[in-house]
């Protein structure tokens, strides 16, 4: 077995916009690496302006994998994604590079690392069940429904988490037990290898003004424009289209739509304050875990950044 078989694997983790891609990128480069993606938005074909995909710049960089690989009307669940990544690792590692996954969705990242609990498999029929809820009632009264049955879960969840929600009633409605029990037997602590989680770390003042640019630029380039055209294709019941971000522009396009020009400021903020908070639910999931946090201004210190390198690929039993 080679060394770079017997390393770690790197996992790059962390809320959105805090340079993920970039800190990855820079590995990549100086180790031989590929970066496999664990964006559960960025694996659908035309959600690019808003879910942060790797620029064609960074991609020429870095090979990247997992990303443009489904159609958004094509459900990609959380197991499915681990045993695609994990095929990719293996192919990477036989090729004797460095496999780098990277992605703020902690869910695929533990499921990749643990396996998940079984579960029954989807229904579509309840899942558009739930949606026509919540259309009629508000996402609340679905989460509500979750708190009689799973209370776990349902304090875990955000009410605004429609698929989550939904998912985890989906589970109950189908096994006649909660999702959290599944979860509780299961465990999550035997890992399936061993693996070393970083991030990019972030005064909280530079954090705040970086997502309020990152949010404008998304704007600037075009936004507003992709949701239109993704609805008009038909894509306005895609799982992508509930997410952060883009949830918010297709419900301004719904809402003004006949007036001239949406308010770009106000759909600016809109966002910026609904990314804040999911950005904490992102801390949350990793508050719990052995995180080695690299200074964001480090980023362009090519020492500091070879010297991360040398530690992340520390062999397992060194």
């Amino acid at each position: 077995m080679s060394d770079a078989q017997k390393a770690p694997l790197i996992i790059i983790v962390g809320p959105t916009a805090t340079a993920k891609t970039e800190l990855a990128v820079l590995l990549a480069e100086r180790a031989g690496g590929e970066i496999v993606s664990a964006d559960s938005v960025q694996v659908y074909r035309h959600f690019d302006k808003g879910s942060g995909k790797p620029s064609v710049e960074e991609r020429a960089r870095a090979p990247h994998h997992l990303i443009d690989i489904r159609d958004p009307l094509e459900p990609l669940e959380a197991k499915q994604w681990a045993e695609l990544a994990q095929e990719k690792i293996n192919e990477i590692r036989t090729r004797g590079g460095v496999p780098i996954v990277c992605g703020g969705t902690f869910l695929w990242v533990r499921a990749l690392i643990f396996g998940l609990a079984e579960a029954p498999a989807g229904d579509a029929g309840i899942r558009e069940r739930h949606r026509e809820m919540a259309q009629a009632e508000g996402r609340a009264a679905l989460h509500r429904k979750l708190q009689e049955v799973d209370p776990v879960s349902a304090q875990r969840l955000h009410e605004n988490d429609f698929v989550r929600v939904s998912r985890a009633l989906e589970v109950h409605e189908i096994s006649g037990t909660p999702l959290s029990t599944l979860q509780q037997r299961h465990g999550f602590r035997e890992p399936r290898f061993s693996a070393r989680l970083v991030s990019v770390d972030w005064e909280r003042s530079q954090y705040e003004e970086r997502l309020r640019k990152r949010v404008l630029a998304m704007l600037e380039a075009g936004w507003v424009e992709e949701v239109r055209e993704l609805i008009k294709r038909g894509y306005v019941t895609a799982r992508a289209m509930d997410t952060v971000g883009y949830r918010q522009v297709r419900a301004a396009l719904e809402t003004r739509e006949g007036e001239a020009e949406l308010n770009v400021d106000e759909l600016a903020l809109a966002i910026t304050q609904v990314t804040r908070v999911f950005a904490r639910r992102q801390r949350t999931w990793l508050r719990d875990e052995e995180i080695l946090r690299f200074p964001a201004g480090d980023l362009q210190n090519v020492a500091r950044i070879e010297a991360l390198l040398g530690e992340l690929q520390k062999s397992a039993t060194s």
